[in-house]
């Protein structure tokens, strides 16, 4: 796994982030390094796919990147037969998942699409995954997305999502992004790297509140729902129609 060290120099101006040839090649160790708990949050989305997928269903998992969530579910479904459709604009990002998918047995039971996840058709589907995505999406977007996921789940589908997040209260809006920059740091982010992901991330990566995403998610019409696992500043959700 390559190294991020993409902030680690000064760079004036910080151009906005984007998921561009660089960003890919560093993204894993980025995810690692900048998202607590990472590693649990599709490890245990991986066994709730396993758990609750319908036969002959179809998985969507929007913003896929690298595929990390695509080869958790392949190992977690074993022999399992299913289908995933796995949706990224950025090419680069896919053609480092294609590559892993291909290297696995079970790879052939996920097709990539490239493709803006605002424009995804959502059709006959079991379980949708959508892990920090939402963020990069206009407001509007996000409802308009959530909505046609809703209308696109089986009943008794599921939603699982993850999301950073910002406190409505100001002082405990501080308190957890001093935590966040503390754990960049002992993850080995030096105090210019974090400053300047921030400002590139700046109008990029816009969080909302558990309230804001709790409006939208009964908005569309899910009533049951469930925050399994938050961190500050992150949370993961479980909503199932």
């Amino acid at each position: 796994m390559k190294r991020d060290t993409i902030y680690d120099t000064h760079r004036q101006p910080v151009p906005p982030f984007e998921f561009n040839d660089q960003v890919a090649a560093v993204f894993d160790d980025m995810l690692k390094r900048s998202i607590p708990l990472y590693d649990e949050i599709i490890r245990r989305q991986a066994q709730l796919v396993a758990a609750f997928y319908p036969e002959n269903s179809r998985i969507y998992d929007l913003g896929c990147s690298t595929g990390n969530v695509g080869l958790a579910v392949c190992e977690a479904m074993g022999s399992t037969s299913f289908n995933m459709i796995a949706v990224d604009n950025s090419a680069a990002m896919l053609a480092i998942y294609d590559e892993r998918r291909r290297a696995l047995p079970a790879g052939d039971r996920i097709t990539l699409v490239d493709d803006d996840v605002t424009r995804t058709a959502i059709e006959d589907a079991g379980i949708v995954i959508i892990n920090f995505t939402l963020q990069f999406l206009s407001l509007a977007d996000r409802d308009r997305l959530i909505d046609r996921v809703y209308r696109g789940l089986r009943p008794g589908g599921l939603l699982l999502f993850s999301e950073k997040i910002v406190h409505a209260d100001d002082d405990f809006c501080t308190l957890q992004q001093d935590v966040y920059y503390r754990f960049k740091r002992e993850n080995g982010y030096s105090d210019l790297a974090i400053a300047q992901k921030r400002e590139a991330l700046e109008r990029v990566l816009i969080p909302e509140t558990v309230a804001d995403h709790l409006r939208r998610l009964t908005g569309a019409g899910f009533k049951r729902l469930d925050i399994w696992l938050k961190w500050f500043n992150f949370c993961s959700w479980i909503c199932q129609k």
